[in-house]
């Protein structure tokens, strides 16, 4: 552990290339799915976020995405020519909507999770609880920045 208070710079970017690439091998999986249906990874960020998030606002949707309204809108578009999320005007406040995931867009997410599950889950089931624990802190405060 030592050895972590003397990070190089060549280090540093050893760990940014694995995270890189761990990034992109996980998300590869969900490609081949995304292509089945024709849409891409900002499609994948909306479904993944409305399966955590059922029922959120368009508002905090942008916010968690950090997107401009454009860019979510013309997502938001393809989503519902492909059918696969609905809208909701809030019961207090009608200027809100808030989306929700229909049962073709919970499949959609539930193929793409399985995939990917399968990565993750080998990792952490080769993995002792000790290193789970340190990676999802580490995870956590880069998240955090």
């Amino acid at each position: 552990m030592k050895e972590l208070l003397y990070l190089k710079d060549e280090q540093l970017k050893e760990l940014i290339e694995k995270i890189f690439v761990s990034y992109r091998e996980t998300f590869s999986d969900a490609k081949k799915i995304l292509d089945r249906y024709s849409i891409g990874l900002a499609h994948h960020k909306v479904i993944h976020l409305l399966s955590t998030h059922n029922g959120i606002s368009i508002s905090e949707l942008l916010k968690r995405l950090k997107v401009t309204k454009q860019s979510l809108n013309r997502v938001l578009k393809d989503l519902i020519k492909l059918d696969v999320i609905i809208f909701q005007k809030d019961a207090h406040d009608t200027r809100i909507k808030h989306v929700f995931l229909n049962e073709k867009g919970k499949k959609i997410f539930n193929e793409i999770f399985n995939l990917q599950k399968k990565r993750i889950y080998n990792a952490l089931l080769n993995s002792n609880s000790e290193e789970v624990i340190n990676f999802d802190n580490v995870l956590s405060k880069i998240i955090d920045g």
